[in-house]
């Protein structure tokens, strides 16, 4: 990506935003579940137990249902090593593109770049 700012760099952008952000609330999910799992084990009353474990359940639903979505949308191969290690090469390889933009250009003039409507 030469530059961020022309629009046509845009393109396929909120895809790879929504897959990112897919990604990250799978984690964090997963993370809470790991959490809760710990707390229930440490913990010494029944009322607290009943609340961690309804908790868990709810967790472990909103675990397969992100899982479920991406499966579906293929932003996430779990069942095919070599199709997820392409994901993940592309990911990576779209993360070193952005960390090697020029965030701070000496030229920013957009002029010509945006269609200005036709005048009547």
């Amino acid at each position: 990506m030469k530059d961020y700012l022309d629009p046509i760099n845009s393109v396929g952008m909120p895809e790879l935003t929504d897959s990112g952000l897919a990604l990250e609330f799978l984690l964090t999910t997963k993370t809470g579940i790991r959490n809760l799992s710990i707390a229930l084990t440490e913990t010494a009353s029944p009322a607290l137990q009943k609340i961690l474990r309804t908790q868990l359940d709810v967790m472990f639903d909103l675990y397969f249902e992100i899982s479920e979505l991406m499966v579906k949308k293929e932003w996430l191969k779990p069942y095919d090593l070599a199709g997820q290690k392409e994901l993940d090469i592309k990911s990576a390889e779209n993360a070193i593109s952005i960390a090697q933009l020029d965030l701070f250009p000496k030229d920013m003039n957009r002029k010509g770049m945006f269609p200005t409507p036709p005048k009547k």
